[in-house]
């Protein structure tokens, strides 16, 4: 059975200036809840209690859990997967009360799960280099390399987002190289292509002969609605990962880990982090920090430069 009120939420976080992949994601999320209360514990919503949510839980840990699409996976969640999950149901939950219908249990009531603490790696910065101009000698395409390696070197110049890249427009990109970014939350700032990325851009830019307002656009498929089309998030983490194999990189790269290498190096070279925070439009600076104190050259630096004893 549906959850009581589902679509009605869902349009009140699009109403209320949520993005459409936090709705998205919103609803895979309770997609997920709503299936495992009609066949893993086949309750209606109005008679789950407190035990139901730790079994869901115990359900979201398990290879037992089955897609939003009601698909099988092997695919064990991560604590942060699930506690988004978990978070979720928690703003399902207080959308109820306060749209004063009735819940059988409360948000306060769905407690997150640990996290594992991992300690952050960045490649080398050599290493890092490399990849993103993998796709150069990779692709087959020259068209295809030439938009791929500039999609790389867009990220790492300027630390956006996976999303942020794919919903860029040509509007957005002054002549200077300043980006105008509307970011996570509605959050707006500047984002700047350094002189290598902007030059990238420029050559992908001259090959184009179409009218799309989009950046970056897929080649295949491409017909009188290609204007609207744009690169997807999926085709661009398949293409990292394919480079990151084929170059035989050890440690695992990402969209993220762009970002990340992006933070982490501009604070080993000094940069100040408040405007690093700035830059990777972090509503809090500890968020940045935590960015540019995680590698392990950065901790060495510091221990050489500041101990008591050095000498």
């Amino acid at each position: 059975m549906p959850l009581p009120r589902l679509d009605d939420f869902l349009l009140y976080l699009s109403s209320n200036n949520y993005s459409g992949e936090t709705v998205y994601n919103y609803e895979l999320d309770l997609k997920v809840f709503e299936l495992f209360l009609a066949k893993e514990i086949k309750l209606n919503f109005s008679d789950i209690s407190k035990k139901n949510i730790e079994h869901f839980k115990s359900y979201l840990v398990s290879r037992d859990r089955r897609t939003s699409k009601d698909h099988e996976t092997a695919k064990r969640l991560s604590s942060g997967s699930i506690n988004r999950c978990l978070s979720s149901l928690r703003g399902y939950l207080k959308y109820l009360i306060e749209m004063d219908y009735q819940t059988p249990i409360l948000p306060e009531h769905i407690k997150m799960v640990k996290t594992e603490k991992k300690h952050p790696r960045v490649s080398e910065f050599q290493e890092l280099v490399k990849f993103i101009e993998s796709p150069t000698t990779l692709e087959k395409d020259k068209r295809v390399a030439l938009r791929n390696r500039t999609m790389l070197e867009v990220l790492f110049s300027t630390g956006m987002r996976i999303s942020e890249l794919v919903n860029l427009k040509r509007s957005q990109i002054d002549k200077s190289g300043k980006i105008f970014i509307l970011g996570k939350g509605r959050k707006e700032r500047f984002v700047y292509l350094t002189p290598r990325a902007f030059k990238y851009l420029g050559e992908y830019l001259k090959i184009r002969d179409d009218e799309s307002p989009f950046l970056f656009i897929p080649y295949r498929g491409r017909n009188n609605q290609s204007k609207y089309k744009k690169i997807s998030t999926n085709y661009l983490q398949e293409k990292i990962k394919k480079y990151r194999e084929l170059l035989g990189i050890s440690l695992p790269l990402s969209a993220h880990s762009l970002r990340h290498g992006f933070a982490t190096y501009l604070a080993e070279s000094g940069a100040n982090p408040a405007a690093i925070q700035i830059l990777l439009g972090h509503e809090s600076l500890d968020t940045t920090t935590r960015y540019v104190h995680a590698s392990d050259k950065y901790a060495e630096k510091t221990h050489t430069d500041f101990h008591p004893l050095k000498k």
